[in-house]
């Protein structure tokens, strides 16, 4: 059965007071991600903006603990965390790595892989918001094609979006997640059923940025939902290898269902530069990408 606010746990795990910008679409997953774990749960974080929302020692937003760890050795740590904890005999406790799109699409991919490749018993979590935010709005591996940032200022990143996803998915794991902050309830639900699979579980959650995006603060979900509506995210599964939409997306049967991109790309100013033949080009792929997913799908 899908969760519901009305059966959503009440207890908090994260303090309303916290660090995080305005409208930060990371504070929302991570009040339901931590909702979805429980009091007993390991955090391990790499330097992000989680480390910024969580607050300066000796003071914490979290009521868990955490481990806070070096920015290419989030998943080499959860691995040493899940081993003592199983050396202890605590192995029902869960192990969650939690770190932003730097500190796993590029700097701590290899660590990421090899926990994967080894089948650790964690959980990872990337909360995309699609660049090094916490240290001045750096273009990342999944910064998408055409967004302005700090070290992409004139023209925009000049590459494709990097699909962390399917690159997690094609080590085999048991379960691969794509979310976002914008549909906190379907969030929840699979980080329910990745603690009850084994091996590494990768969650991706697109989650915007106001401050890195130019947009105001108070369109948070909206933009969220635009991305998924308009087909430039998908809400989706692997498990054991069976992809299925999920969520809002499993409500879009095909490309006439879409918002035009352009919705969601016009409210955003890191778009300013980007030119019509490149709006054109991302509207004809995720139309080809949505005529490919859409008819050969179990949908929920």
């Amino acid at each position: 059965m899908s969760t519901s606010i009305l059966n959503l746990p009440t207890e908090e795990y994260i303090y309303p007071g916290n660090r995080a910008c305005t409208g930060c679409g990371l504070g929302i997953a991570y009040r339901i991600g931590l909702k979805a774990f429980g009091p007993d749960t390991i955090l391990v974080v790499p330097p992000s903006c989680l480390t910024v929302l969580q607050g300066l020692y000796p003071i914490a937003a979290t009521k868990l603990p955490c481990l806070n760890v070096v920015f290419a050795s989030t998943a080499a740590a959860a691995t040493g965390v899940s081993a003592a904890l199983r050396a202890m005999g605590r192995e029902k406790t869960n192990v969650l790595a939690w770190a932003g799109d730097g500190g796993t699409s590029d700097i701590g991919i290899q660590a990421l892989s090899g926990a994967a490749e080894r089948g650790e018993n964690i959980v990872y979590i990337c909360y995309d918001n699609e660049a090094y935010m916490n240290t001045g709005v750096q273009r990342s591996g999944t910064t998408p094609k055409g967004a302005l940032t700090t070290t992409t200022p004139i023209v925009g990143k000049l590459q494709q979006k990097k699909d962390v996803p399917s690159i997690m998915a094609a080590h085999g794991l048991s379960y691969v997640a794509s979310c976002s902050a914008a549909y906190p309830l379907d969030l929840y639900d699979k980080l329910i059923k990745a603690q009850s699979l084994p091996g590494t579980k990768y969650i991706h959650i697109h989650t915007p940025c106001p401050s890195g995006w130019g947009f105001d603060s108070s369109q948070t979900v909206k933009l969220g939902k635009l991305a998924v509506e308009s087909g430039m995210v998908e809400l989706y599964e692997i498990e054991n290898g069976y992809f299925r939409l999920t969520g809002a997306s499993a409500q879009l049967s095909n490309t006439k269902d879409l918002v035009p991109v352009s919705e969601y790309i016009k409210r955003q100013s890191r778009f300013r530069a980007l030119p019509a033949a490149e709006l054109e080009a991302m509207q004809d792929t995720v139309n080809q990408r949505w005529r490919e997913i859409a008819p050969c799908v179990e949908t929920a």
